[in-house]
């Protein structure tokens, strides 16, 4: 039988005076920076930034060049270009305009936008004298670049992902998205990015082949509006004989993250092959992947979230889990119903339940139990949206 918790209370309950929102901003400052988490093992999504154990020189002069654009210039064509998502990007976007030049070709942090653990950067890769930047036949999907990318310098994990943006192969310059989130505050620190050389990917030869050579290093900083708020806690669903209990749920427009706590604490294999054991892959599945997010929409739409990157982490007798990234376009919260963490099973026989109407369908696995909470039930220490 599934078991549901839902909170009936309206997003439009979410609306404060210009004063209350200040003080609300303040608030949700202050105790972001106070929470702190043990070490926990990082379970990571592919990403096209490639680790490489190379000291990376800063070549050249970073700086702000050129013109500086806005973060609704920046943002729009990749996020959403709908007035509400334009309002909502004016308002926590931060334009950066720092850059590095080697070898001719400029790499410029154009804006950042993001919450309390979630971020997204943009950068700009750019021929100086204007002329072609990518050989022929290249696209977007075939570009990786070296070095340790964007680099905050918190003390916790982060996970998370980049893709390159090619408008006009013919162009003198491409775009760079980057993706990062953490389990401790990132917007308020400084970021370091670290690129050396742009690859294309040979799949005939399965090799990365260097098509850009260079070495970039930029500093700025972090500082946009956190928008997030937080849901309330304390529901529970048990699954493969183990009691998960939703710590909190923070949402904002442009990322979410799920943290709770499993009344077992994980065991790693250690195996030491430098590769994940089999073991090690069921109990990932166990504590993580089989933990289903869906955020639904007032239009009925409901978006899986599942596939997130997180961190798993043993603390005294229980498993402390994380498990959120970057949406890949801003929601407004007003358009939000609720969002559901479900239990799933791995029998492909058994009808799933839809956590929120118990009508069944078919997907090939089956919700053994759920917490769903609709979007305006928050903690009394949480920031209510004050984009509202």
């Amino acid at each position: 039988m599934n078991s549901s918790f839902e909170y009936q209370e309206s997003l439009n309950s979410l609306h404060f005076t210009e004063e209350e929102k200040a003080a609300i901003a303040r608030r949700a400052a202050e105790a972001a920076r106070k929470q702190t988490r043990p070490a926990r093992r990082p379970v990571r999504r592919i990403a096209l930034i490639a680790a490489a154990a190379v000291l990376v020189l800063a070549v050249g002069t970073a700086g702000a060049t050129g013109i500086l654009r806005s973060a609704a210039e920046v943002f729009s064509p990749l996020f959403g270009g709908a007035p509400a998502q334009t309002e909502i990007i004016d308002k926590i976007g931060y334009p950066v305009g720092a850059s590095d030049t080697d070898n001719g070709v400029t790499v410029t942090a154009d804006a950042v936008m993001g919450d309390a653990y979630n971020a997204v950067i943009v950068y700009t890769i750019s021929r100086d004298d204007g002329t072609r930047l990518l050989p022929e036949d290249i696209t977007g999907e075939m570009l990786l670049v070296h070095g340790n990318g964007t680099d905050l310098s918190i003390l916790g994990g982060s996970h998370g992902s980049s893709y390159f943006v090619v408008e006009d192969p013919a162009a003198s310059s491409i775009q760079m998205v980057e993706t990062v989130s953490a389990d401790k505050p990132i917007n308020d620190c400084t970021a370091t990015g670290v690129f050396e050389n742009l690859y294309k990917w040979d799949e005939e030869a399965g090799e990365a082949v260097p098509i850009i050579e260079g070495k970039w290093r930029l500093k700025f900083e972090m500082t946009y509006e956190d928008s997030s708020v937080t849901l309330s806690g304390g529901e529970t669903f048990t699954q493969d004989g183990m009691t998960f209990t939703i710590d909190s749920i923070t949402l904002s427009p442009v990322a979410y993250k799920v943290d709770y706590t499993v009344d077992s604490e994980v065991v790693w294999s250690n195996s030491g092959s430098g590769r994940q054991s089999e073991e090690d892959r069921l109990t990932t599945q166990r504590y993580f992947e089989n933990v289903e997010i869906l955020l639904t929409l007032t239009d009925g739409t409901v978006i899986d979230l599942s596939n997130a990157g997180g961190s798993i982490g043993p603390e005294d007798g229980v498993t402390v889990c994380s498990k959120g990234e970057v949406f890949s376009e801003v929601l407004p919260m007003e358009d939000r119903a609720s969002i559901s963490v479900v239990a799933v099973l791995s029998d492909p026989t058994v009808e799933r339940a839809d956590a929120f109407t118990g009508r069944p369908n078919r997907s090939g696995s089956s919700t053994e139990n759920c917490a769903a909470a609709p979007i305006g039930r928050l903690r009394e220490e949480g920031a209510p949206n004050p984009l509202n």
